[in-house]
């Protein structure tokens, strides 16, 4: 169990440093076998039990059988050592359950000291880094980064090799119903498509009229905005004057809803420089995370 300090120690020994790890085995497959510290019997070696990914499509699992029955297994695990000679998968799960499958008596490993917290930072960097991992898995995961180790946009997208921008339009998709993420998991909506719906007042109904349609993203944003305009516009021009929000200030709200993990709105007349923000929370936990954040500001 980690402490508060641990959690909340800013980037550690390095979000970048951690990286460096992942890469070290990520990057070689083109290069030929990299250089294991050393190898180590496969019934020595057990998983995470802590691994975020919890699912394993089969048919990648096959994929990665056949090509490690044919050329070995080029990138070698990244592990630390337990107890009694014992190893523990830091990153690198799939190729152990895929070495099984080809009855692979050892593996190569590279050996790394890490702590609890880092272990579970790498499996969620990895997990990140992986090219077929959906746009809602790789929001989560930066989520996860975010909420569990203190990790700002800003430096993630540093450190992995991102942009801001790209973090922030996924981090947007937690904020959508988790039917609609769902469909996006299962590749029924695409990224672009789950972005445009973030605003609507009732996505899951769009999102259902989008996949039966077919329609384009721009088809998709398209009517979002008919939907804005047609509900939510004339009783705000009839309470206030104001007019459709534009698409700077709906990013904006998406940006901050992001960030705090609740949902965020902004109010203000069209050719002002003043307006609202209400920020809804939806537990009390919530509230004490708003009041901790505003008090360090």
């Amino acid at each position: 169990m980690s402490n508060k300090n641990e959690r909340k120690r800013g980037l550690g020994r390095g979000l970048s440093a951690l990286m460096a790890d992942v890469n070290e085995t990520e990057t070689v497959a083109a290069k030929g076998p990299a250089a294991a510290d050393q190898f180590v019997p496969i019934e020595r070696i057990s998983p995470n039990p802590d691994q975020p990914r919890k699912q394993f499509v089969q048919s990648d699992l096959d994929d990665l059988t056949a090509s490690i029955k044919e050329k070995g297994v080029l990138q070698p695990l990244i592990v630390r050592a337990r107890e009694n000679g014992e190893y523990e998968i830091v990153a690198g799960e799939r190729r152990w359950r895929a070495a099984q499958a080809a009855k692979l008596h050892e593996l190569p490993v590279i050996v790394r000291d890490f702590t609890d917290i880092e272990v579970l930072e790498v499996a969620i960097i990895e997990n990140i880094q992986r090219a077929d991992l959906n746009a809602a898995e790789e929001a989560a995961g930066y989520r996860q980064l975010m909420d569990r180790f203190g990790h700002t946009q800003e430096k993630m997208a540093e450190a992995l090799g991102k942009s801001r921008s790209h973090i922030a339009n996924l981090l947007r998709l937690l904020n959508l119903p988790a039917p609609v993420q769902e469909l996006l998991r299962d590749g029924q909506l695409s990224a672009g498509h789950a972005r445009a719906l973030v605003p609507a007042q009732d996505p899951l109904k769009l999102a259902q009229q989008v996949i039966k349609g077919g329609l384009s993203v721009r088809a998709t944003e398209a009517l979002v905005k008919r939907q804005l305009s047609g509900d939510a516009a004339p009783k705000a021009k009839r309470d206030t004057g104001s007019e459709e929000k534009d698409a700077d200030t709906i990013a904006l709200e998406g940006d901050l809803s992001a960030n705090l993990g609740m949902r965020v709105q902004l109010s203000h007349k069209p050719g002002q420089e003043t307006g609202q923000m209400s920020i809804k929370y939806t537990s009390l936990d919530q509230l004490d995370e708003l009041c901790r954040l505003l008090s360090n500001i």
